[in-house]
């Protein structure tokens, strides 16, 4: 499961604060990015380019989590 309210989070702490620069980010368009965000679902390339443009350590806490509160 992924912690949607943790990567818009940090799209926003690291300058990407509107949905068409972080679509850019991983080359989809701003639509393909709305549907990714409200069903949860990221590829791996995806999630590498996030990470990468994020300078993300770790990205369990974001991408793999058991249980959303």
């Amino acid at each position: 499961m992924i912690d949607i309210n943790k990567l818009k989070g940090k799209f926003v702490e690291k300058g990407y604060d509107t949905q068409e620069k972080q679509a850019k980010v991983i080359g989809v368009s701003t639509k393909t990015l709305q549907n990714k965000l409200k069903r949860g679902i990221f590829n791996s390339d995806e999630i590498f380019k996030i990470m990468e443009t994020l300078k993300l350590d770790d990205p369990t806490p974001i991408f793999f989590v058991k249980n959303i509160s």
